[in-house]
């Protein structure tokens, strides 16, 4: 039945990702996609975290360290449109998670993150080596092409996509908070969330279906969303 829900668990999440990771030869590429604030961030790290339990060598490479700078959207004024598909380094994303995928196991390879307390991209702030599993969390990785655009090649580069997902209003409240705590006034975050965050969740909900996995968080754990 379309909508029902099965609970399930970080630890069980984990272990399909580490048998899904033996079958392959080199570093295995999961995605977590998903709307702004549905909880992206703190569920990659729960799923690193249960896999470098194990001999398993796990790290997250966040789709944000391909943000625009704030100097180039500034330029070209698009800095208030910032976390729209058109805001990213989309090429480089591409071309990095093909790196990320090719590159021997024990090569560097590095991977820019995104810094909140600066609002911009902080060059190889991870560095990939001996990982054999990366965890790519991003908005748009379910994305079709927009453009110039290539969104559709990053779905092709992972071996397995989930896509989390949030009630609205959980989304709204949480994004409001987090652009409070990066310095906006309550009326500008509003603003914000309002004219742009929700606008991109309405076109990742879109993207869904492309998942192999639809997850939501609810009281602490985690339920997959069944589809026919």
């Amino acid at each position: 039945m379309v909508g029902a829900r099965v609970e399930t668990s970080v630890g069980w999440l984990a272990q399909r990702v580490r048998e899904h990771a033996a079958a392959r030869d080199g570093r295995y590429l999961l995605g977590i996609a998903g709307p702004p604030g549905a909880g992206k961030s703190t569920l990659s790290a729960r799923i690193r975290d249960a896999l470098d339990i194990t001999v398993c060598c796990a790290e997250i490479a966040p789709m944000d360290g391909y943000h625009l700078t704030n100097e180039v959207l500034e330029a070209a004024g698009n800095l208030a449109r910032k976390g729209e598909p058109d805001t990213f380094d989309t090429a480089g994303f591409v071309d990095n998670l093909r790196r990320l995928r090719d590159t021997p196991i024990g090569a560097a390879v590095p991977w820019p993150i995104f810094d909140r307390s600066v609002h911009d991209p902080i060059p190889a702030g991870v560095v990939f080596e001996q990982h054999t599993i990366a965890i790519v969390e991003g908005n748009y990785l379910l994305l079709d092409d927009i453009g110039d655009q290539e969104w559709s090649a990053v779905r092709k580069l992972l071996d397995e996509c989930w896509y989390l997902d949030a009630p609205r209003g959980v989304l709204e409240d949480r994004l409001v908070r987090r652009h409070i705590r990066g310095g906006r006034s309550l009326e500008a975050a509003v603003v914000k969330v309002h004219d742009s965050d929700l606008r991109n969740a309405d076109l990742i909900a879109t993207t869904k279906d492309r998942a192999d996995l639809v997850l939501r968080q609810r009281a602490g754990h985690y339920e997959i969303v069944l589809r026919d």
